[in-house]
């Protein structure tokens, strides 16, 4: 007999640990009873149940014989040497043979109606065993081996639940370790996976760190649960909005669209379901301190915040801010506008890099061209890919720029200088010769017979 009141306590413990239901737990020590028993004093082939009365601490074990005919097993044939087959499912075929006819298993119908009259194809007959307290080695190893197999999946299944239940949500773990790119978080119960690439790319992630990702993939394969995590997805940045702004979370204010550079640069399309909720004021908060929290969270990543506008027109233009458009031209057909804004906005438009009509394209869901002076100078569709020449040139551009900020010269000396002359060999010389620093020519890239050369011409 079980000393029950150990096993209660030993259940309950399991139970809050591994938090798996209480059926579930019975259920994984009857079977592991049922396998001891089967192991020591069962035959091949036998079905046997345990069942534990927790009020009197008793066990009784069962054998189950199920209910066949012609038509459900293979008969055995006479002559025929008795081998081992695996044990597969009535009815089924194994390379087009039933399985085989067991009389530890199997109990044909017509025997079947003798001792119950009303019994029928696939029914369970069951019979009483003897009670069995002494198990043998073997038998309680084999016990053990049951009891930890069903215990685990009944932990995978639970925790499978509880993560389904928060997927597509925000979960917080810490960084267990960081191998080749992919980080694993632990979130408690279980340890999930934050791959290379949806990570923010500014952003060095260190063991021990406590973080917030979401959770967009719950998987199990053969290697066991694989719950994926993500800082890059669209929707994160949702969720974090959700978590700062009762007005999102409440279905208030919503959040129409999503376009994301992670880490560097965002814009998300607002509108209010009720006229008298400002839906940018609710994102960004007082005095900003909700969007710079997101921000934080992000790694500094910058979130323009607009209200989404039914009006094609005014969504693209409200898109390209804190660039102003002379006007926007729309193609229906081909889902493409042509924004045509003034030469001082141009830069403003395109953005570093191509970055503002590139996020003003992902958000619009349209193919956007710059046009300046009747020229295009720059594009990007939907998907936001932006036109490569445009790239280079914005990347010289840059180049440039750094280059007149490290002369210290403005942008209307070098346009002014253009328009009166033309350099010349002897202006640069002149250039030399006045210059305070250059009265002699050490690091001017000249030597002396250069320059006297020069003055002899003059």
């Amino acid at each position: 007999m079980l000393d029950i009141k150990a096993l209660k306590v030993a259940l309950e413990q399991l139970e809050q640990e591994k938090k798996i239901s209480h059926e579930k737990v019975v259920d994984a020590v009857e079977k592991s009873l049922a396998a001891a028993y089967q192991k020591e004093y069962g035959k091949r082939g036998q079905i046997v149940r345990c069942q534990i009365n927790f009020e009197t601490g008793e066990t009784s074990f069962e054998q189950v014989k199920i209910v066949v005919d012609e038509s459900t097993v293979r008969m055995p044939v006479e002559g025929e040497e008795e081998v081992y087959e695996p044990i597969i499912a009535e009815g089924e075929s194994v390379d087009g043979l039933l399985p085989r006819y067991n009389e530890e298993r199997h109990i044909l119908l017509g025997t079947a109606k003798l001792l119950k009259k009303n019994a029928i194809l696939a029914e369970e007959i069951v019979f009483p065993l003897d009670n069995q307290d002494d198990f043998g080695r073997i038998a309680a190893q084999t016990a053990k081996q049951v009891i930890v197999q069903k215990l685990r999946e009944a932990e995978r299944e639970s925790i499978v639940g509880e993560f389904t239940d928060k997927e597509n949500t925000i979960v917080s773990g810490v960084v267990q370790r960081v191998e080749r790119g992919t980080a694993f978080i632990d979130l408690g119960r279980t340890t999930a996976i934050l791959p290379f690439e949806e990570q923010i790319p500014s952003e060095r992630l260190r063991p021990g760190e406590r973080i917030r990702c979401y959770l967009f993939s719950i998987e199990e394969g053969f290697r066991g649960l694989s719950i994926r995590l993500s800082r890059t997805h669209p929707k994160f940045l949702i969720e974090l909005f959700k978590n700062e702004s009762a007005e999102i979370a409440q279905g208030v204010v919503e959040i129409v669209a999503v376009a994301r550079e992670p880490g560097s640069r965002s814009k998300i399309a607002v509108k209010s379901n009720d006229e008298r909720v400002d839906p940018i004021g609710a994102c960004v908060g007082q005095r900003g301190v909700r969007v710079s929290a997101i921000t934080d969270e992000l790694s500094g990543e910058k979130i323009d915040v607009i209200e989404w506008s039914a009006d094609t027109r005014r969504f693209i233009a409200t898109a390209l801010s804190p660039a102003k458009a002379v006007s926007i031209e729309l193609n229906e057909d081909e889902k493409k506008a042509v924004v045509t804004v003034a030469p001082e906005e141009q830069s403003l438009a395109i953005g570093k890099g191509g970055q503002n009509v590139r996020l003003a394209a992902k958000l619009t869901g349209w193919k956007i061209d710059i046009v300046s002076g009747g020229e295009m100078i720059a594009e990007a569709d939907e998907a936001g890919m932006f036109t490569e020449n445009q790239i280079v040139d914005e990347t010289l551009s840059e180049e440039v720029g750094e280059v007149m900020e490290a002369l210290n010269v403005t942008e209307e000396e070098v346009v002014k200088a253009t328009e009166e002359d033309v350099v010349t060999e002897e202006s640069v010389v002149d250039e030399i010769i006045a210059d305070e620093g250059a009265s002699t020519t050490e690091g001017t890239g000249l030597d002396k017979e250069a320059v006297d050369a020069a003055e002899e011409t003059k």
